[in-house]
């Protein structure tokens, strides 16, 4: 009998252990539904954003962007650097895997596309002619946005000089190599059937230098770069691109096909970030000339005649800018400056 009572006694202790665990696992069940359900939309947001960034070839968390200028604050104008400076398109391209935005300005075209090609940039906002030789010369870049197309060169002649185009000949010219202005004074002294001249490749603080020592008889400048001071200082405004509308210059921004191939919505990405930095310079326009003035050191006044906020493209490409580019980029070919001719088309990345 008390082997009978037994028995029963250790099966029911082991039902009650089995009843337990089977309560404790359905419990714990039912908590991770709970769970589920409070934080399911969170989850899947972040599952997506993770897939999306998978199919985009694994977005590198830092971009390495370069842009023509040296000054106190090392950032670029327009909507590119207002929006750098006030963060909006760092928070932006955060939106999309990119954490770190690393700039560096360059004193020319010509350096800065050396580092697209090298690898140590992947984007670079610079004039058209730089961006058009480098890619004419096989560099793996595309164009993803052409920001402006009111790029004005300055051909200035020194104190006492030359006062006329056809007084040039013979002379020696000062030109950053490479450059809007390269291109610029080149076409205007072949259309002024001026062939006799020597240029000399100088960034512009040694060629305004120069300049004021005479060793060179004229120079090329720019607004940005203070072409207006020099005429007010005294030296020969001897012609800039107002005048000659096909050799203005525009701005250009570049990506390299290597970080292309590892964000390919990138373009897109960019351009839509630097649009809501425009829109916001925009509702501050006081506060964008101060900028802007303080980057180029002039003054409000000049800033606002030279560089007007209406003159900043807000699309990525425009008809008057590509038939703009094409003839400029037929130039450079004509003149051998680059090396071979291609199609615009294949070049912009819309």
């Amino acid at each position: 009998m008390s082997i009978n009572l037994e028995k029963p006694k250790k099966r029911s202790n082991l039902l009650s252990r089995r009843l337990f665990i089977a309560g404790l696992f359905l419990s714990l069940l039912l908590l991770q539904a709970c769970s589920n359900a409070g934080g399911e939309s969170t989850g899947a947001q972040t599952t997506t954003k993770a897939n999306t960034t998978e199919a985009k070839g694994n977005v590198k968390p830092v971009l390495n962007y370069g842009f023509i200028g040296t000054n106190d604050l090392n950032l670029p104008g327009g909507p590119e650097g207002w929006g750098l400076h006030k963060g909006i398109i760092q928070e932006e391209l955060k939106k999309h895997g990119i954490t770190e935005v690393k700039w560096t300005g360059f004193p020319n075209g010509p350096d800065l596309t050396e580092s697209l090609i090298s690898g140590r940039l992947d984007l670079g906002s610079m004039g058209d002619t730089p961006s058009i030789i480098a890619y004419a010369s096989g560099a793996k870049i595309r164009l993803i946005t052409q920001g402006s197309t009111n790029s004005i060169g300055y051909l200035l002649g020194k104190k006492d000089g030359p006062k006329t185009l056809s007084e040039l000949k013979g002379k020696t010219i000062a030109i950053q190599k490479g450059s809007f202005m390269h291109r610029y004074v080149v076409g205007l002294l072949n259309d002024a059937g001026i062939t006799d001249y020597k240029l000399v490749h100088m960034l512009i603080p040694d060629a305004k230098a120069a300049l004021a020592r005479g060793d060179v008889d004229a120079m090329t400048n720019n607004t940005t770069q203070g072409a207006l001071e020099q005429i007010e200082a005294g030296f020969t405004h001897l012609d800039d691109a107002t005048k000659h509308p096909h050799l203005k210059g525009s701005g250009t921004t570049v990506a390299s096909d290597e970080y292309l191939a590892s964000f390919s919505d990138f373009p897109k990405v960019w351009n839509d970030a630097r649009k809501k930095a425009l829109a916001d310079l925009k509702q501050h326009e006081e506060e964008y000339y101060e900028f802007i003035a303080q980057l180029q050191g002039q003054s409000v006044e000049i800033v606002k005649k030279t560089n007007p906020i209406s003159a900043i493209k807000e699309e990525p490409f425009t008809e008057e800018g590509l038939k703009l580019l094409e003839g400029t980029k037929d130039f450079l070919v004509d003149e051998k400056l680059a090396k071979k001719n291609f199609e615009i088309n294949d070049w912009v990345l819309r």
